[in-house]
């Protein structure tokens, strides 16, 4: 290999120089080609290290999971105003994909975790509520001033009494999401325990993907946020629907499809059979069976016979004839051969 070598340049500045042999590269341009060279910290990382340290999520978005947090923005406002008798006002902040553990560890302490099973997808979610709306609930739960923050005693755990208050506003925050999925998907949140460190609401590993909506509630002059995390793995059994644009968009019935199918399905052609008779016989005489041999049914000319569709018994009905053609004449309704 030529000295030219010596005055390649990559992207990013530092010098890649040849080694020993002329044909290979030194720890510093390996450095520099993966990324990890230290001339530099300040700049952005380059290559494999930025690919693989990146906090970029690209994930898919959820529109009807935004229509879902929108509707329980109203119904949780008016569910907290009956609850504290104060002018509530809640507020979707903004509702974001990332990972797991990156969330919980960016959670500002003091802080309550929330966890919760949705019964019907068995899985969990965490709720996780900061400390100025932890005080602001007991607060106005305890009677407190209007218009006065709460004091707030930093470096100490929290009460047994404000566990149990913020548990009322949790339990109330899951029974509106729930309410609001009604559209989506029936589902059943149920608050399991309410943690104080984010090490014992670990639901998931810290690189899952999560769906995070923060609310923001406002209580006259005091409050703070709560946001609401659901693993991708936790909403995987509604995904398709949450996909959806919008709530007509193939969501739960679809009344134009149900009349299309039902005036189709009068048009469809089936196979009706009457069943002249049955006898059981050994497989002997079956195999010995003749052109021109007759079998005994003990069935009379008058005697009723029953009429099938794919071997459902559907009524009975008498055989006869008609334009020399063999028919039947139904003696029963045919509602009234289905099995019950």
């Amino acid at each position: 290999m030529s000295d030219d070598f010596d005055d390649f340049v990559l992207p990013d500045p530092p010098k890649v120089t040849a080694g020993e042999g002329g044909d290979m590269f030194d720890q510093a341009g390996i450095d520099a080609l993966f990324g990890f060279a230290d001339a530099a910290p300040a700049q952005p990382k380059s290559g494999l290290k930025a690919v693989i340290e990146s906090n970029v999520i690209s994930y898919e978005r959820l529109p009807m999971l935004e229509v879902v947090c929108e509707r329980m923005v109203r119904t949780f406002a008016t569910s907290m105003r009956n609850l504290t008798s104060d002018a509530i006002d809640v507020s979707l902040e903004e509702i974001t994909s990332t990972r797991f553990g990156e969330f919980m560890s960016h959670v500002a302490l003091p802080a309550m975790f929330g966890v919760f099973k949705v019964r019907e997808w068995e899985n969990f979610g965490v709720i996780t509520v900061d400390s100025g709306l932890i005080y602001a609930v007991v607060d106005a739960l305890l009677g407190g001033r209007r218009g006065n923050a709460p004091m707030r005693v930093e470096g100490r755990a929290f009460t047994t009494i404000e566990t149990q208050l913020v548990w009322k506003m949790v339990e109330l925050a899951l029974e509106e999401l729930s309410a609001s999925f009604e559209a989506v998907e029936p589902v059943t949140m149920e608050l399991e325990r309410i943690e104080a460190s984010p090490r014992f609401a670990a639901i998931a590993g810290p690189s899952n993907i999560t769906a995070v909506a923060t609310f923001r509630v406002d209580m006259e002059g005091r409050g703070g946020k709560f946001s609401i995390l659901l693993p991708y793995a936790t909403l995987e059994p509604v995904r398709a629907k949450l996909l959806q644009r919008f709530m007509g968009e193939k969501l739960g019935r679809d009344r134009m499809w149900e009349a299309h199918m039902a005036s189709e399905l009068t048009s469809t052609a089936v196979t009706v059979d009457v069943v002249l008779g049955e006898k059981q016989m050994p497989l002997r005489a079956v195999t010995g069976l003749k052109v021109g041999q007759t079998i005994a049914l003990n069935r009379s000319p008058d005697d009723a016979l029953q009429v099938q569709c794919g071997g459902v018994p559907l009524g009975q009905a008498h055989i006869g004839q008609r334009s020399q053609n063999i028919a039947i004449r139904m003696a029963t309704d045919i509602s009234k051969g289905f099995p019950r």
